[in-house]
């Protein structure tokens, strides 16, 4: 098969989770477990740290890839959903895997494809782990799908564990309360390995205790070790007991705050295996984290006159963060590119949205994308106004027709929204 030929048959007979939604969502390991068994067990055969959460692990997942080969190490990089290209999900240093192992993966694992049936995502990580053993890493960062305790990746035992924020996202799925979303996440955290919490958070932090406790496993609140103070956009004060360090980050959104400090404690306990990270490497991961990952789609400018943005944002607690964003830029109108899936709270992150802002309600081209019409109707229900244009790009377009140099576009409500922007 051609290149073409094995995405087609990978999108058309296993269930994808970003197209479909649940349905493509599986209860138990199974499935990764037995293609692991077929590739002999390759996820035992490397070094690796897991990275889970709801908003952040992906920034947290690129920060840390970047810090570790600016350091030298030859580091392998899983993250999910893609943005253009199936490719971009798995990485060796910033380099994304080639075509032609995955039609040679696919040609030899296709017997146990149609034999087992996974999933999309758990064809995938058993691809990651294929790769990353094939090519002889040093050691891999690994980024959760959904959720953590039944996640497919969770079949790993780490150096450490990482969990960024739990907030609201796929509650039909990982439970309808923060602390049953938390004991998802909290999964990952395994006997005696090391777990570090972004994020201090009363609501779920007997949650992570409660679960390391169990496990054995050391715990850190980064909270406890780093206070973070923004200087000016990308920059920031890092307090870590009588040392302060200023370091500055290509990563420009604001929630990058949360993020860093998460990120630092991962280097220390690196640093406590016998990891080589000083810090000039640190310094240089930081500051170009997307040259060297690729990472695109966290507050990313696209334009400066108009100023257009677009963010991948996409659930209460992202949303608000990209809205404490824009409260610090001085604009004339705003102008938002909103495009929502259909199983996500949409009415509650309407109700968040600015009321003198101009919405061009758009749909990305996936089965679980909200229509354009339908989204435009609960946004007048929540006094929002706008237009439909269906397309992204011609809905750029037209915000941009209507936008005058001195106003803001925005972009996002959905990582497929901003997934479908050109030249991104």
């Amino acid at each position: 098969m051609s290149y073409a030929d094995t995405l087609t048959y990978l999108y058309a007979n296993l269930p994808m989770f970003q197209r479909v939604g649940a349905a493509a969502y599986n209860r138990d390991l199974t499935n990764t477990l037995a293609l692991c068994e077929e590739l002999g067990n390759p996820q035992n055969k490397f070094k690796c740290i897991h990275i889970a959460g709801t908003n952040g692990k992906g920034s947290s997942s690129h920060m840390v890839a970047a810090i570790l080969q600016s350091a030298g190490y030859k580091t392998g990089l899983y993250t999910s959903p893609h943005l253009k290209e199936f490719t971009e999900r798995i990485r060796i240093n910033g380099i994304e895997i080639s075509q032609e192992f995955i039609v040679d993966f696919v040609e030899r694992i296709k017997p146990a494809i149609e034999r087992i049936h996974p999933s999309f995502f758990e064809i995938t990580v058993a691809m990651a782990f294929d790769y990353f053993n094939t090519e002889q890493i040093e050691i891999a960062v690994m980024e959760t799908g959904l959720g953590g305790r039944l996640d497919s990746t969770n079949v790993i035992t780490p150096l450490l564990s990482l969990i960024t924020n739990i907030s609201w996202d796929h509650k039909d799925l990982l439970g309808d309360t923060l602390q049953k979303i938390a004991t998802e996440k909290a999964g990952i955290i395994k006997s005696n390995v090391p777990v570090i919490i972004s994020e201090r958070q009363a609501e779920v932090s007997d949650v992570f205790m409660s679960k390391a406790k169990e496990c054995n496993s050391r715990l850190l609140f980064a909270d406890d070790s780093y206070a973070v103070k923004k200087l000016k956009d990308g920059v920031y004060e890092i307090q870590n007991g009588n040392e302060s360090t200023r370091y500055e980050l290509d990563l420009l959104g604001v929630y990058q705050a949360k993020n860093i400090k998460g990120v630092l404690a991962v280097v220390d306990e690196l640093r406590r295996q016998g990891y080589n990270i000083i810090n000039e490497h640190l310094a240089v991961g930081l500051r170009n984290t997307t040259g060297l990952t690729g990472l695109k789609g966290r507050w990313q400018r696209l334009d400066d006159k108009p100023l257009m943005i677009c963010d991948t944002g996409h659930n209460e607690a992202g949303i608000k963060e990209i809205l404490t964003q824009i409260s610090e830029i001085k604009f004339s109108k705003l102008h938002w590119v909103l495009g929502m899936v259909k199983d996500k709270d949409v009415s509650t992150i309407l109700q968040l949205l600015p009321k003198d802002a101009t919405y061009y309600f758009c749909q990305a081209f996936i089965p679980r994308a909200m229509l354009a019409d339908d989204l435009k109707e609960k946004a007048h229900a929540a006094g929002l106004q706008g237009v439909v244009v269906q397309d992204v790009n011609q809905a750029i377009a037209q915000a941009r027709a209507n936008s005058s140099p001195n106003d803001l576009i925005m972009i996002g409500g959905s990582t497929f929204v901003v997934a479908e922007i050109e030249n991104l």
